[in-house]
């Protein structure tokens, strides 16, 4: 492996089905996003549902992103319907809370989490 300087953009090549780069053009070309810019945002998302610290959100690019949210609010509005603070919240988090509730119904199932009564809320099972 080559040292690079901090921050110095380096080209990585993968495979996939051509079905995949098509759908991921397609959703990029939707966002108004390169295919590569798409590609490193949702490689980077990914990271993040696997391990939080593991994202990295410096970018060098000229319009950086920020995680995807601002495509998420960008994709609430495309209905041309005023939205409230509320209501635009609502629809940029929709998933969150389903998400939370399959990762606390796992955790517990795997004795990792538990709701105490007694503590006022959910804590570790050690």
């Amino acid at each position: 492996m080559s040292e690079t300087r901090s921050g110095e953009r380096v080209r990585v090549v993968t495979y996939v089905p051509d079905h995949q780069k098509e759908l991921w053009e397609q959703h990029a070309e939707e966002r108004g996003m390169s295919t590569s810019e798409y590609v490193r945002t949702m490689a980077q998302a990914g990271r993040r549902g696997f391990d939080e610290r593991a994202v990295d959100t410096g970018s060098t690019d000229a319009t950086p992103r920020d995680d995807g949210l601002e495509s998420r609010v960008l994709d609430a509005l495309r209905d041309g319907d005023p939205l409230s603070w509320e209501e635009l919240l609502a629809r940029v988090t929709d998933d969150v809370e389903q998400r939370l509730e399959e990762a606390m119904d796992s955790l517990q199932s795997d004795n990792r989490v538990k709701y105490s009564g007694r503590e006022g809320g959910y804590v570790l099972d050690e």
